[in-house]
């Protein structure tokens, strides 16, 4: 597997083409390109644009392949590179994480028999978003003739390109240029006319020029320009190709122009002095994010992977884009935004890259308009935020998919997962808690904290009979069960989302009561609304067993089939087991964590009994079926002392798609597991929380086999430098600080080391 900061493979297999595609996809937050195998046919190409969707004939707005600008064939003597038809004497390739940048060594014999070695190194710079470039060591090992070098822009891109019943083409080819040399190929998304300029050059980075002749052709969709040159036996030759790449997006400028200009810097600049100072941001944000891991190099390893993928998923430079559950690594879920961003990754960013958190929240402000008409489409006030998000916040879940056997079946998530409008209004809580920017909450965050306590007043229906409120025909976190009575997760969120709203009423009258009464004037929300609100909300049914112990997931759940998971797949993941001719829904088996995701966003509010008798009760029935699923076991089990299924949870994140262990890595990456990764390692092992009092908490615990395990925290604009280790724990404030360790509370002053021993 290569050093603790790269993921090596080193075994070509063209089966294996699109899951590593996903692993070795480059981002920068604002694109990723799909690690696409480099002399190959064989393959899902991809190059997303944040923010680019498009819907024309497909089932639903969904993000767009772009046109391809990776494509760079070589040909000697005519005949073409192709590792599929060639013998393959050494192979790798390796994404380098600590800089950023994906290699890769080839030794391949041509049917000819002429032997030729390639190396490459490519990489989506971080320092300046709208640069890429890819450099080529080309050494002919046993001939010398001619070399072609094609250059390739291609229009021709589809997504879903393998999926024959939903191929769909989002682009018009508006203009391919001529650069003279380099070329350009335009193109506009077909229903939202957003334009998008790729741009490529080949440069020889020789003492000079080493091409003899150059042609440049359109061939329909694709731009191509072709350079010849004679190469002799074992001498090496470098060529780069240098992209740029704008939409219409990003400037009211001319995109064309920009682009030109922009590539023309580059040029000057050169390969070497942008792919340092991509590296440079690189390593600066490896600084912010790390997590050591001393004396399990696998661990160490995985959690760097998902570290690497989740930061590169994410920036803040565009407040209208958020994350997709596959980021920009594939076509996945057609790159909608669920619930994950604000669950799952928006945590670590509030923690390590709060400027980044705040961009994420942002998108879901810039949406709300979206949200609002969501909600009177559906006959609700307030805001309804979809539970799959394009880039206008409003609702986009299909209506129809595929069951685990592969039979179309309705999909209800989008009518009935009400549970998303509380999550985005628990992220806003958790960023402004860790970070107390003010200006965001007035700004921005009360204003969505009202909008969603308002759909929360109006979907709630009263049971006269028992005199309570009830939220009905819902889904839940765990989404075998559709169409059910009072989930436990909706309803306290619910609750949770409508008492915040009037405590922060509350707090910002003092502040600032103009703003306050402004607000409400433009929501039309009166005083007499926060009555209301406050008793309804008190009065919201929460399901429990009889003895008050074992929350009832929603109501009816313990009535239904108890069946047992017995086997585990090759993956260590629970096999399907018995039926017994059962529908899904009519057994007690769960998707993924509900109750016990609720348990562990809202930690204070259930004793550590509570917490053990649902994590043992619902831990024995999760089949996991969602990427989700295993970290937040990770973290549990360590709060109620399952150490050693903590450890097996955790080992399952991290390893989500470098394992690809829940099938699906070839459609993009999971990153929700990724951020799952970092919850799992900081809030378990690193045991972090936040208490009432908010305070920083540190109960941490770590495996045997683990000699050390370090991390850092932002916190109110303090740096916080943890380290664990056997028999004691390092606490480094960048300020001073109230914290509480194993209970205790300690004031550690600014740059000095607290050293507490665990016994």
């Amino acid at each position: 597997m290569g050093s603790l900061w790269e993921i090596v493979l080193n075994d070509y297999n063209y089966k294996n083409n699109r899951k590593y595609e996903t692993i070795f996809t480059l981002s920068n937050g604002y694109r990723g390109f799909r690690g696409v195998q480099e002399f190959s046919k064989i393959f899902e190409a991809g190059n997303f644009i944040a923010g680019i969707f498009d819907k024309n004939d497909a089932q639903v707005t969904e993000i767009v392949n772009c046109q391809n600008p990776l494509a760079f064939n070589i040909y000697f003597d005519s005949e073409k590179v192709d590792i599929d038809f060639s013998k393959v004497l050494e192979f790798e390739r390796k994404l380098n994480m600590k800089e950023g940048i994906l290699y890769s060594k080839y030794l391949l014999k041509l049917p000819s028999g002429k032997v030729v070695k390639i190396e490459t190194d490519r990489f989506v710079s971080r320092n300046n978003v709208h640069r890429w470039a890819q450099r080529y060591k080309i050494t002919p090992v046993n001939f010398s003739g001619k070399m072609f070098i094609e250059n390739i822009i291609d229009g021709t891109v589809t997504n879903s390109s393998f999926d024959v019943e939903n191929k769909t083409k989002h682009l018009n080819v508006t203009d391919v240029l001529d650069l003279k040399p380099g070329i350009a190929l335009k193109s506009k998304t077909i229903d939202k006319c957003i334009e998008i300029i790729e741009t490529a050059y080949i440069n020889c980075e020789e003492k000079g020029n080493i091409f003899t002749k150059r042609k440049f052709k359109r061939f329909g969709e694709t731009a191509r320009e072709l350079y010849e040159t004679y190469v002799k036996e074992a001498v090496e030759y470098v060529i780069v190709k240098y992209g740029t790449t704008y939409t219409s997006r990003d400037s009211d400028k001319d995109i064309s122009e920009l682009s030109k200009e922009e590539l023309l810097k580059f040029l000057y600049d050169g390969y070497e002095k942008e792919k340092n100072l991509h590296s440079e941001k690189v390593k600066e944000l490896w600084d912010m994010i790390d997590i050591i891991i001393k004396g399990d190099d696998e661990a160490q390893r995985g959690i760097r992977f998902n570290l690497y993928h989740l930061s590169s998923s994410a920036y803040d430079g565009d407040d209208r884009v958020s994350i997709a559950a596959k980021a920009l690594h594939g076509e996945g879920y057609k790159g909608h935004v669920f619930w994950d961003t604000e669950i799952f990754m928006l945590p670590f960013f509030i923690y390590t890259n709060p400027k980044v958190a705040r961009s994420l929240l942002m998108y879901r402000y810039n949406t709300l308009n979206g949200a609002r008409e969501n909600a009177k489409l559906n006959g609700y006030k307030g805001a309804q935020f979809p539970w799959e998000s394009a880039d206008d916040g409003l609702e986009v879940t299909p209506k129809w998919g595929f069951d685990y056997d592969g039979n179309p079946v309705r999909i209800w998530t989008g009518d009935e997962e009400f549970h998303i409008n509380s999550d985005i209004a628990f992220g806003i809580w958790e960023y402004y808690r860790a970070t107390g920017d003010e200006e965001f909450l007035l700004k921005y965050g009360i204003e969505i904290f009202l909008d969603t306590a308002k759909f929360w007043n109006s979907r709630i229906e009263y049971n006269e009979k028992y005199d309570r409120y009830e939220i009905n025909k819902v889904i839940g976190p765990d989404e075998f069960h559709e169409h059910i009575n009072n989930n436990v997760y909706t309803n306290y969120l619910a609750k949770w989302n409508i008492k915040k709203a009037l405590q922060l009423v509350e707090i910002l009258k003092v502040r600032n009561e103009k703003l306050v009464n402004r607000l409400c004037s433009f929501l039309g929300i009166t005083e007499d609304d926060f009555k209301e609100w406050n008793e309804k909300a008190n009065k919201i049914y929460i399901p429990m067993s009889k003895d008050g112990k074992i929350i009832e997931q929603f109501e009816g759940y313990f009535e239904l089939d108890d069946i047992d998971i017995k086997e585990y797949d090759e993956n260590g993941m629970p096999a399907w087991p018995d039926l017994k001719g059962l529908k899904l829904h009519e057994t007690q088996l769960i998707k993924q964590a509900d109750v016990i995701m609720l348990m562990l966003l809202l930690g204070d509010e259930f004793d550590l009994e509570t917490k053990k008798i649902n994590y043992e009760y619902y831990e024995k029935r999760t089949m996991h079926k969602s990427s989700l699923s295993p970290s937040m076991y990770s973290i549990m089990g360590l709060n109620v002392g399952d150490t050693h299924n903590s450890y097996k949870y955790f080992m399952k994140t991290i390893y989500t798609d470098l394992e690809d262990n829940q099938g699906n890595t070839d459609f993009g990456l999971h990153a929700a597991s990724t951020g799952g990764s970092w919850q799992s390692a900081v809030f378990g092992f690193g045991g972090f929380s936040v208490d009432k009092d908010e305070i920083p908490n540190f109960s941490p615990w770590i495996p045997e086999k683990w000699n050390q395990l370090t991390y850092k925290i932002n916190w109110k604009s303090a740096l916080i430098k943890v380290s664990v280790m056997k028999g004691k724990v390092e606490i480094e404030s960048s300020k001073d600080i109230t914290i509480k360790v194993y209970g205790r509370k300690y004031e550690a002053a600014k740059n000095e080391k607290i050293i507490i021993d665990k016994h």
